[in-house]
């Protein structure tokens, strides 16, 4: 079984028009991420096959959902997607339990590859199943909304800014549901979003989106370091680092992580985790100190040696961007140019990263 995504869509409105041509992962989490009026939404509603592109092809793992060259179109009844909007629309009339079974129902008994049982648990919905949906909160109704989603057994989950409509309190609870989803299941998501937050914590594959138009496709933790995309320029850049823990204060509270294929370490103010567990942290460029020796008194914990790749200029004049290479994981740091001329800092340089680890987000 094919396990990719291929996505040729050219479609046009008055002012607009959307031209894409990606290949992406047939698993984990893709996120599709620009500003408004970028484009992500259409390329949902495309792929979903609510709007009809007129030039597309649209093929999911072995599954071809749209061919405009053979006037292959399947219906969108018949895609075997869950689509989940910013808000759940659940059935008022019906309680939690009727609103998940009727996802269920969608689907014959042997090609369900979730349960209702697996479903709560995952979304932390059990104990909701008797209310009706006027009596839960905006957090639980789209948990709700992704359980029932997730009882149709798709082979795509496409979820369009699901947490746009929530408060940051209400996004903090329903973002480690997310995580779970993507470590515990075997289905691909297309996670529409215009905060990097989410991008950072949710996604392994990003695609940046402008005017309707790809400027990058790629692994997270490679492209939000690339110095010629306009992230990376904007005083909220930052890097994706996905380690493993091998220690834990828990005097302090301090996690240590292993930068992947290397023997250096982040410490990382966090709750216990089991030795060995995978961990991802995002590390905010405006967050990095540069320095050519190690500081041996001071409260950064973390100082990583690392060697200068290269440079560019950031939104700010008196701003620099530094790109680094700590043992093979990518780095950026935002100083001003009056430290880069201090450091006398080049390519190839060796030097020191310093991470304070209240500043560390996982």
């Amino acid at each position: 079984m094919t396990s990719q995504i291929n996505l040729r869509l050219q479609h046009r409105y008055p002012g607009f028009a959307l031209d894409l041509d990606l290949q992406l992962p047939g698993k984990g989490v893709t996120a599709l991420y620009g500003h408004s009026g970028s484009g992500k939404t259409t390329c949902l509603r495309c792929i979903a096959g609510l709007e009809r592109a007129s030039q597309a092809y649209v093929q999911v793992n072995d599954h071809i959902w749209q061919d405009s060259q053979r006037n292959h179109f399947v219906p969108v009844h018949q895609r075997a997607l869950g689509y989940i909007f910013q808000e759940a629309s659940l059935f008022p009339h019906l309680s939690v339990r009727a609103n998940l079974e009727f996802g269920l129902k969608r689907i014959a008994h042997q090609e369900r590859r979730v349960d209702l049982a697996h479903a709560t648990e995952l979304l932390g919905i059990t104990h909701l199943l008797t209310r009706a949906p006027h009596n839960l909160s905006g957090g639980e109704r789209q948990r709700v909304g992704i359980a029932r989603a997730l009882l149709t057994s798709p082979q795509l989950l496409l979820m369009d800014e699901p947490l746009a409509a929530l408060d940051n309190q209400r996004k903090g609870e329903i973002l480690p549901y997310l995580e779970r989803l993507h470590a515990e299941l075997d289905i691909p998501v297309l996670y529409v979003s215009h905060s990097l937050d989410e991008v950072a914590r949710l996604a392994d594959h990003i695609v940046l989106l402008s005017e309707g138009k790809v400027l990058a496709s790629g692994p997270v933790s490679e492209t939000l370091a690339r110095l010629d995309l306009p992230l990376a320029r904007g005083n909220d850049a930052a890097v994706v680092i996905e380690g493993r823990v091998s220690d834990y204060n828990l005097n302090y509270q301090l996690l240590t992580l292993h930068l992947p294929g290397s023997a250096q370490q982040l410490r990382v103010a966090h709750a216990s985790m089991a030795i060995g567990q995978p961990l991802r942290v995002k590390v905010q460029a405006r967050d990095i100190s540069l320095t050519l020796a190690p500081s041996e008194h001071s409260s950064i914990l973390n100082s990583l040696h690392a060697r200068v790749v290269s440079e560019t200029a950031a939104d700010n004049q008196a701003h620099v961007l530094i790109r680094l290479d700590a043992d093979g994981t990518p780095l950026l740091a935002r100083i001003t140019r009056y430290s880069r001329d201090q450091l006398g800092l080049h390519p190839g340089q060796l030097l020191w990263a310093q991470i304070k680890s209240v500043a560390v987000l996982a």
